[in-house]
């Protein structure tokens, strides 16, 4: 076929495409997280979302949204299990009828206590596996 990409053009991106080996690297990690947490029935992206609760501000959608490089439907999508589960409480913001402000229950404070020390113990496997893992994290910063 002669509209055919060639193979080459394919493997130069699987050698070096940002985009496809952070995906795959974050995938990884997910994974060691989630089923690290899983006696928690909590998943890494949950344990994430309540920690962007854990804040001296009140929270909202957008601002966990933008905290999170995520949109405000998935964020709002990913808080409906957390409230079913009483950790998360979303109020009517009183200065602004169509938000809502988010805060953890107490359920949801003693959660975040029990799932810290798995979260140490899997992010002390992690970072003693890469070689300069605060070079790491800093570089991924920079690309956020």
């Amino acid at each position: 076929m002669t509209d055919s990409l060639p193979l080459e053009a394919s493997r130069d991106v699987y050698r070096s495409c940002f985009c496809l080996h952070a995906q795959r690297a974050a995938r990884a990690v997910a994974r060691r997280f989630d089923e690290a947490f899983r006696p928690l029935d909590l998943t890494s992206g949950q344990f994430s979302l309540l920690h962007s609760l854990n804040r001296s501000e009140v929270a909202t959608v957008g601002r966990v949204a933008a905290l999170l490089a995520m949109d405000r439907t998935t964020v709002t999508a990913n808080l409906k299990p957390l409230e079913r589960r009483g950790l998360v409480e979303a109020r009517p913001d009183p200065a602004d009828a169509r938000s809502r402000q988010l805060f953890l229950t107490a359920s949801g404070h003693a959660l975040l206590r029990q799932a810290m020390p798995i979260w140490a113990a899997v992010q002390a496997e992690l970072t003693a596996a890469v070689p300069d893992a605060a070079r790491l994290r800093s570089d991924l910063r920079g690309l956020g």
